[in-house]
């Protein structure tokens, strides 16, 4: 297990060296303007392959090095395709490299027939299942559920939100937060709860003078203690469970 683990750590360093550390942004503005043509795009997909063969220390897993390196190039090549370079197209990129690492890793240390039992395992397991619900419900069911409990209010804050929050920013503010709490529970890190909640008090009321500032503020704080209470609802439930 301690090779195995050792093996997949040596892929990953190899990976974030070459994508994040040693690719300026020179190459990649290149690569994005001259795809195909880019002489960057092949120096980086070798530097990939060049640093897991490094990183392996075994002459022997040298196809391993050009698998990577091969499958580099071409997922580099896929996401130059596209003009935008959002969030989107850098989870999937990611994602590609990730699976091709995973292959690499499954394939050295003989585990894919280990795969679809660990996934079953997943599955049948109660404790894993209560945790992912538990994480889906605080994404997602509670989120639309404090939208509901607040909507009496949305109105008269909903042109101040527009003009002094960012689109949608309170939304993922509140997932964030709420994976926070729930995370501090099911780890018992109680007073970390209370730091996040101190943190958040930052959110005081504002100057009075300013039009709509203590109706956007009050109705923030409501939401806020919503998401809270609900999440440490939630999080002690999926404690009974699992422990």
């Amino acid at each position: 297990m301690e090779n195995s683990l050792l093996i997949l750590l040596q892929l990953l360093l190899a990976h974030i060296i070459t994508d994040f550390v040693i690719q300026p942004t020179k190459w990649v503005n290149h690569k994005r303007e001259n795809k195909v043509r880019s002489t960057y795009l092949y120096v980086h997909a070798f530097i990939a392959g060049f640093l897991t063969f490094v990183f392996l220390l075994r002459l022997e897993w040298w196809y391993i090095a050009v698998f990577i390196g091969v499958t580099h190039f071409f997922i580099d090549l896929w996401k130059l395709q596209y003009k935008k370079d959002n969030l989107k197209m850098f989870v999937s990129d990611q994602a590609l490299h990730l699976l091709v690492i995973l292959i690499a890793w499954l394939y050295l240390t003989a585990n894919f027939s280990e795969v679809l039992p660990f996934f079953s395992e997943l599955i049948t397991s109660e404790i894993t299942l209560a945790i992912i619900i538990g994480y889906l419900l605080v994404i997602f069911p509670t989120g639309f559920l404090i939208g509901k409990a607040t909507k009496r209010w949305q109105n008269e804050v909903e042109d101040d939100l527009k003009k002094n929050s960012l689109d949608a920013a309170g939304r993922y503010i509140g997932i964030f937060e709420r994976i926070l709490v729930l995370t501090f529970i099911l780890t018992t890190n109680f007073s970390a709860i209370g730091f996040l909640i101190a943190a958040k008090s930052i959110l005081r009321f504002s100057d009075k003078s300013e039009t709509g500032a203590r109706k956007q503020t009050e109705y923030v704080l409501i939401g806020t203690l919503m998401s809270f209470t609900i999440t440490i609802l939630i999080g002690f439930l999926v404690r009974y469970v699992i422990f």
